[in-house]
């Protein structure tokens, strides 16, 4: 499955005008139910889903940008469409901005890694510098369609490969570990785990020989992302990191080791 069997060009609203988050999710809710996929089904349980999701967090994910949710039984396939709100309307996002862009999903309940997986391949799309303003720039559904998928379309199954690396991401940034997570996330084929640790001076700092480095208490902040990849993707991942986090060479609060998996079988579930 790639992104393109998944975005319908019918779900795709182009300068529309909102007053508020409630509106925003009652289009979202008729524009999903003109996709064939979701033929039959009332739109107010699509609508009821999304408010059930949005009640757990605001899915206004920053930067102009909210990717309302929801996975229900009845849905056999992914459904995702777009609108642009050129004029913004408030989504409660996360940094406070008017949400000026909404992708959305409407999923199968069964199959949350796939789900996972799409967030995050969207997510990534809307990373990429002026994006937004080029897809906000389109006024018609066709030109948004073809500006989101770009040039490249990831396949969003995982396939079995044999030859594995073993990305450790030693992060002491809280805001860079959730963004290096979710990109870590939209990676084909790969299975995440997240170990919480401390930092060495949490330690040092009680003991009297080191007390005097630290005049209030250091912070304990640190996470291992620890991520089993497709070797022929290991390159790639450290790009993506690197999109976040710039040069890691010149970085001091995230460092990132990388290893040859000799054996590996199973998979995790994110």
């Amino acid at each position: 499955m790639k992104l393109a069997d998944v975005l319908n060009k019918e779900c795709i609203a182009v300068n529309a005008a909102m007053n508020n988050k409630a509106e925003v999710l009652m289009e979202v809710a008729k524009l999903a139910g003109k996709s064939s996929v979701l033929k039959g089904i009332d739109e107010k349980k699509i609508l009821a889903g999304l408010e059930a999701r949005e009640s757990l967090g605001s899915t206004g994910v920053g930067k102009g940008v909210a990717i309302p949710h929801c996975r229900l039984k009845s849905v056999t396939e992914f459904v995702v469409g777009i609108i642009t709100i050129p004029s913004g309307v408030d989504f409660e996002a996360l940094d406070g901005e008017k949400v000026r862009l909404v992708v959305f999903i409407i999923a199968p309940e069964a199959v949350s890694n796939k789900h996972v997986r799409l967030l995050s391949v969207i997510s990534q799309k809307l990373l990429a510098p002026k994006v937004l303003e080029s897809i906000l720039a389109e006024q018609t559904p066709e030109g948004v369609y073809s500006v989101f998928l770009g040039g490249r379309d990831e396949e969003i199954n995982g396939r079995e490969r044999i030859a594995k690396s073993l990305i450790n991401v030693f992060i002491q940034n809280e805001e860079l570990f959730r963004d290096v997570l979710q990109v870590l996330a939209g990676v084909e084929s790969c299975s995440l785990v997240v170990a919480g640790v401390e930092n060495a001076s949490v330690y040092l700092s009680r003991m009297p020989l080191f007390a005097s480095f630290w005049s209030d208490e250091p912070t304990d902040f640190s996470r291992i992302i620890i991520a089993v990849v497709d070797k022929n993707l290991t390159n790639e991942t450290l790009r993506r990191i690197e999109s976040i986090t710039g040069d890691l060479n010149k970085s001091i609060d995230i460092m990132v080791t990388v290893q040859e998996v000799s054996y590996a079988a199973g998979s995790l579930s994110t």
